[in-house]
């Protein structure tokens, strides 16, 4: 078996440095009363330039064209015109995630805004900063079914964190001055704002609001003393504690907070899907990603942990398999910006609603008093059994039998070519799970990926939006050939308007993480999973000519032998986008695995090898 990226480094005796801050966001409002006479339009136009946006991703049409004209006149603001209205929602979720400001998209009416749908409920999943305006039909033709009406609030009402119809248009600066605001503070989250072509239009005078007030809009970020400190004593004398970090870390930006806390608790911690990077994967205490395809480490430590502190984790059902079997003998520490989160699937013992990077600082000295009175904690014995954990199952993968690439090396080789300040975007599926276990990500907004809703063709256009978002670092979105199918027009995009983003297609002619549960659970009867039935080698679509056909570069790769040459090759191509084809094995599994509603206790370390904790013990 072919080792991982994640061999268990020693422990180190002093903290190291603390990783660079990230990106601020955009400030919301601007100093001095602004007040001049504009149109609906001219005046969405000068709210966008007020709240510092810098890219809208969108496509015009009939109910948002007034706005288009003002639009093209904005020194401040560049619009990127894309293929198809999900394209130019992932890519606003992409700019941020990378960035960490608000994302920005823009659609028509009817089918446009309908086309959002998916980047506004996959923004809302995982908790991206963005804000969608959409235009309306005239205010006097709303639910009259009109040309292209669709009542696009109802709509995203479940999946949006608030959202907006605008008839007045002396209500537009107010409404896209609080649309940032909500949609960048407490949790964040996608914004809708809906705005009918009669507002467009019509005269108004632009005031650009001096604070943003929502009396029923408070965020509590300070959190309660009492639950801080019962959270440090319960970590200061815990014997098997596991620190279970979640996404919410990584929007907090509170990964420098985190840093300090690993290294005083001297505690294990776990980083999941949406977590990659919070902690970087070369600190020792780091288990790696838990859950269905997490290392076995990181997954038998949930399970036999004594205390389980969660920061900014929202107790997924990928992570905890049945929940009536996960960390059956822990307490738990739930500390969350969004209290509707906390106690929600796994019951709590100490709540502690808060924004992370106060939470984390508050316990801190809580946790060095602790320490003062009572000495560090024993967790010789703990770090013996993780130890042997990881020495006993490393990430890993078994060479092909037929002769293409293993899937798994052609990501590892990617993550170590391109290296930590790379931005990685990955589609849903085998290769999305390989990214996350073969890369190793050393800092916060360098792992992006559609984690809660799962939405095939998310790489191509955010690693667009990323690469927008941070022109300087290698952009890879690593896709697997069903995905790349869904959205590659976007393609186009970055050619016209040079984002040279590089593109990793993981290409197993067939929608790869069907087929493996069709594997395991259907008796390897491969129903519609097969990308290219009936045409045996012939390569349908033939990837590297389209990418020529989009102005890309384009290239294929069919041996290990030239696996490093092909990407160093993408590496050096910095004028225009670059598609590699990567030939692998449909063979190909990810392990470890805990099959849909099974106990974690049940994780497959490869197919029929399983970990015995009891064992273990």
């Amino acid at each position: 078996m072919a080792q991982g990226p994640h061999p268990a480094p020693p422990r180190p005796s002093a903290p190291p440095a603390t990783p660079a801050s990230v990106v601020p966001p955009r400030p919301a409002t601007t100093a001095g009363p602004v007040v001049e006479q504009v149109t609906g339009a001219q005046s969405i136009v000068r709210s966008l330039e007020e709240v510092g946006v810098d890219v809208v991703f969108g496509i015009p049409g009939g109910a948002i064209l007034p706005t288009y004209d003002p639009l093209m006149d904005s020194q401040r603001v560049r619009h990127i015109l894309v293929r198809h209205e999900q394209g130019g929602g992932h890519a606003a979720a992409g700019y941020a995630a990378a960035t960490g400001r608000v994302g920005v998209c823009m659609a028509t009416s009817g089918p446009g805004a309908t086309n959002l749908v998916t980047p506004i409920a996959d923004a809302h999943m995982d908790s991206v900063p963005m804000v969608a305006i959409t235009g309306q039909v005239g205010a006097s033709l709303i639910g009259t079914d009109a040309f292209q009406e669709a009542d696009i609030v109802g709509i995203t009402l479940p999946v949006t964190k608030h959202n907006y119809l605008v008839t007045n248009p002396d209500d537009i600066p107010r409404v896209i001055a609080e649309a940032f605001h909500v949609a960048s503070s407490g949790r964040p989250g996608p914004v809708l704002v809906d705005i009918a072509k009669s507002a467009m239009q019509a005269q108004t005078t632009f005031r650009w609001p001096q604070e943003v007030a929502l009396p029923g809009y408070h965020p509590v970020t300070k959190p309660h003393a009492k639950q801080i400190r019962e959270a440090a004593r319960l970590l200061a004398t815990a014997r098997r504690p596991v620190l279970y970090v979640g996404g919410g870390t990584i929007r907090a930006r509170a990964s420098a907070q985190l840093r300090r806390l690993v290294d005083l608790s001297g505690a294990p911690v776990v980083t999941t899907l949406m977590a990659r990077g919070a902690l970087p994967d070369t600190h020792p205490q780091h288990l790696g990603m838990p859950g269905m395809h997490g290392t076995v480490a990181a997954v038998a430590a949930l399970q036999k942990a004594d205390l389980v502190v969660a920061l900014g984790a929202r107790f997924d059902d990928r992570v905890t398999g049945l929940l009536s079997s996960f960390a059956p003998n822990a307490t738990v520490v739930h500390a969350d910006i969004d209290p509707a989160e906390i106690g929600k699937n796994k019951a709590v013992d100490v709540p502690i609603v808060g924004d992370l990077r106060e939470v984390i600082g508050d316990l801190l000295p809580e946790l060095e008093r602790e320490h003062e009175q009572h000495g560090r904690p024993d967790l010789e014995g703990w770090w013996r059994q993780l130890d042997a954990w990881r020495e006993t199952f490393p990430l890993g993968y078994e060479e092909p039998s037929d002769g293409h690439l293993a899937p798994q090396h052609v990501i590892q080789r990617i993550g170590e070519l391109s290296g930590p300040e790379a931005v990685y975007a990955a589609g849903v599926g085998q290769h999305q799970m390989w990214a996350a276990q073969f890369i190793r990500y050393e800092r916060p907004n360098s792992w992006l990926n559609s984690g809660g809703l799962g939405t095939m063709g998310y790489a191509v256009p955010a690693a667009m939006g990323a690469k927008v978002g941070e022109p300087d670092r290698t952009v890879w979105a690593i896709d697997g050939d069903g995905c790349f199918q869904m959205t590659n027009q976007e393609l186009a995009t970055c050619t016209i308007n040079d984002i040279p983003i590089k593109v990793a297609i993981v290409n197993n002619s067939s929608l790869g993480m069907v087929r493996q549960w069709q594997t395991l659970f259907y008796e390897s009867r491969y129903s519609n999973t097969d990308l290219h039935t009936g045409h045996g080698t012939v390569h349908v679509p033939d990837f590297v000519k389209l990418a020529d056909a989009y102005g890309c570069v384009g290239l294929r790769c069919e041996t290990k032998a030239d696996v490093d040459a092909t990407i160093k090759r993408a590496l050096e191509i910095d004028d225009r986008p670059v598609v590699v084809d990567f030939t692998v094995s449909r063979d190909a599994m990810v392990w470890p695995m805990v099959a849909a509603g099974v106990s974690n206790d049940d994780i497959q370390y490869a197919r029929g090898i399983s970990p015995a904790w009891d064992r273990e013990d």
